[in-house]
């Protein structure tokens, strides 16, 4: 069994609305198998993108990807040169997992060695509810401030660049 639950989801200092605060923070609640994780992602954006990114790789090793499935933060993004992928780096806080690929599975290894076997479809369509309901909250916020610094503003074009192009390779014919 797998399901990704949002508890709560706001901006910096738990508002509602904060058009410098690119990261989107929230309370999330994850069970795998009979494991239930929850945690207060300081950068719930982050864990979407990561999410996105478990179905077509696997991720075979701890912060395999920069920072933890559900991050305590996610300060700094580091973009490719084509600005279509992202690296997320955080703190060494959060909660991880291992997600590995399988005959048309997905096998989760959580932080207690325990595994859990998934229908990738089955996944898949858990997968894109939550990350819908982060777009949408994105959508329904005032429009973001874009940092002026270039490495900075880089960083946020890449990681809306890899989750639009993730997300739409990975929509199924429903």
């Amino acid at each position: 069994m797998f399901h990704i639950e949002i508890l709560s989801l706001y901006w910096k200092d738990e508002t509602t609305d904060y058009p410098d605060d690119l990261c989107l923070h929230g309370d999330v609640v994850v069970t795998i198998g009979e494991e239930i994780l929850e945690y207060e992602c300081a950068n719930v954006s982050a864990t979407a993108l990561l999410l996105l990114k478990t179905l077509t790789e696997s991720c075979v090793k701890k912060e395999q990807w920069g920072t933890q499935m559900l991050p305590c933060c996610g300060f700094t993004f580091f973009p490719n040169d084509a600005l279509d992928t992202v690296d997320i780096c955080g703190c060494p806080n959060g909660i991880d997992w291992l997600s590995i690929h399988c005959d048309g599975s997905i096998k989760l290894i959580t932080e207690a060695q325990k595994e859990t076997v998934i229908d990738i479809e089955t996944y898949r369509k858990k997968v894109h509810a939550f990350v819908d309901k982060i777009e949408d909250f994105y959508e329904k916020s005032s429009p973001k401030n874009i940092p002026k610094d270039a490495f900075d503003r880089d960083g946020y074009t890449a990681f809306w660049n890899e989750w639009r192009r993730r997300r739409k390779i990975q929509k199924p014919e429903y």
